[in-house]
């Protein structure tokens, strides 16, 4: 075996990846100690969309959004207006 330093035998992922087992991860062991007694139900890809609220047309969020603005504006302009100095 080669002469390496520790911090280049500690870290080198070649020699890891290289190793005959892995031992699997304690999640894996549980959920497969679990599904070996109890296997989990078919599941679809994706669930079917539930029904969906129609969705506000995107010229009516811009009108709402400048008539904020608009207002705060004007709101502000107000107060000015009405400041006694």
């Amino acid at each position: 075996m080669s002469q390496q330093g520790d911090e280049e035998q500690e870290f080198d992922l070649r020699w890891a990846d290289r190793a005959e087992h892995k031992e699997p991860s304690a999640r894996a062991r549980m959920l497969a100690a679990r599904w070996k007694e109890n296997p989990p139900d078919p599941v679809p890809f994706r669930a079917d969309a539930g029904p969906a609220q129609p969705r506000r047309s995107s010229w009516v969020s811009t009108v709402l959004v400048l008539g904020c603005v608009a207002a705060v504006i004007v709101l502000l302009g107000y107060l000015q207006t009405r400041s006694p100095y």
